[in-house]
């Protein structure tokens, strides 16, 4: 961070952070703890009641408010009947925390939790800061959109959505500790040998069957080439495949993950934009398998398709996977890997801590 973001106190200033449902949600905003700590402000946390944002700020010394929360949802479901009383309590809830906390500006990384936030923010006047990952906004920030000042994005391609007021580019927050990993310790936890490169596979923090199945279908064909770091989501291990050499499972790593990261040759990954936007910080050549337009809104299509455009990516669709066309992808990637790399350590996103940052001073 510069010098004089870095040497600008404000002690008394008290900050909100909601986001929740992925940690995808979740994140970025842990990404910007140290630096709001730096800079003096108090911050809380609202976020679900038992969602993954409670597990992951807890450990952060800041004090977390569970809310109801209901899922807006598309597409028939008897759960239809009872968010709506979910999402009303969630309102109410955060109603009564903003007035009792009176925090001076709100920063909010998304997801449903985050929707009571920001219409009782708006309703006592608090500035409201979003940031959209995805190439066009989901359900959840198109209601919150009218209430904030700003709305950060990642995409160029995003502005278009948003009020041109509002949008202003930053790219996404990234956890510094992500570029300061040990291979040698990754290599050591996951007892992978020296003389085979390293696959590291993401299926998002809630698990990917369809990228799980398909790298465990291509083990044996993989695993005589490469060594594979599966993180394959909670409740979606394999146990049958525990012991296995060169193949090395967890539901969910967090510690260890900037490790994991240094060690990787490549990627294979979910195309979530705080997954990709890691990727591309850390300049790993990655395969994107996107979210299908069935199981999705598509944003995670689009948000491929741009960073195949940029060539930061290759991507396979879901529909497109087979034992053959993922094995070939995964051999044409590391054969390539130099080219993006090059790429992405050309890509020029700025500094997104810092600007968010000085949105945050600006209206706190």
């Amino acid at each position: 961070m510069e010098a004089g973001i870095k040497g600008r106190y404000n002690y008394m200033k008290h900050i909100i952070l909601t986001g929740g449902g992925t940690a995808g949600h979740v994140t970025p905003n842990i990404a910007l703890i140290p630096h709001l700590k730096e800079m003096g402000y108090r911050i809380s946390y609202i976020g679900s009641i038992g969602g993954i944002e409670e597990q992951l700020i807890s450990e952060m010394d800041i004090p977390y408010y569970g809310i109801p929360t209901g899922k807006l949802r598309r597409y028939l479901s008897l759960e239809n009947l009872k968010d709506p009383f979910k999402v009303v309590k969630g309102i109410h809830e955060a109603k009564k925390l903003i007035k009792s906390l009176k925090p001076d500006v709100v920063f909010s990384k998304g997801g449903f939790v985050a929707v009571p936030v920001a219409l009782a923010a708006a309703r006592y006047n608090i500035p409201t800061i979003i940031h959209e990952s995805d190439m066009t906004p989901g359900l959840a920030n198109k209601i919150c959109i009218p209430k904030a000042v700003k709305v950060c994005c990642n995409f160029p391609e995003t502005a278009k959505y948003l009020p041109a007021n509002k949008a202003v580019v930053t790219g996404t927050p990234i956890r510094e500790q992500l570029l300061k990993g040990s291979a040698e310790e990754a290599r050591r936890f996951c007892n992978f040998t020296a003389d085979k490169p390293v696959i590291l596979v993401i299926g998002g923090s809630l698990g990917s069957v369809a990228i799980n199945n398909a790298i465990r279908g291509d083990l044996p064909a993989l695993l005589e080439k490469y060594q594979i770091i599966h993180l394959c989501g909670k409740g979606h291990l394999d146990e049958s495949l525990n012991g296995t050499p060169g193949y090395a499972q967890y539901e969910y790593i967090k510690e260890e993950l900037p490790d994991m990261f240094a060690l990787a040759d490549i990627a294979v990954s979910r195309a979530g934009a705080n997954a990709i936007c890691e990727l591309c910080a850390l300049a790993k050549p990655n395969l994107l398998i996107p979210l299908s337009a069935e199981a999705s809104r598509g944003d995670q299509i689009l948000n491929a398709e741009s960073f195949e455009k940029q060539g930061f990516s290759m991507v396979l669709q879901e529909s497109d996977v087979t034992s053959e066309s993922l094995l070939n992808a995964i051999n044409e990637l590391y054969q390539n890997r130099s080219q993006y790399e090059t790429a992405m350590r050309g890509s020029s996103t700025g500094n997104p801590i810092e600007t968010i940052l000085e949105l945050i001073e600006q209206y706190s």
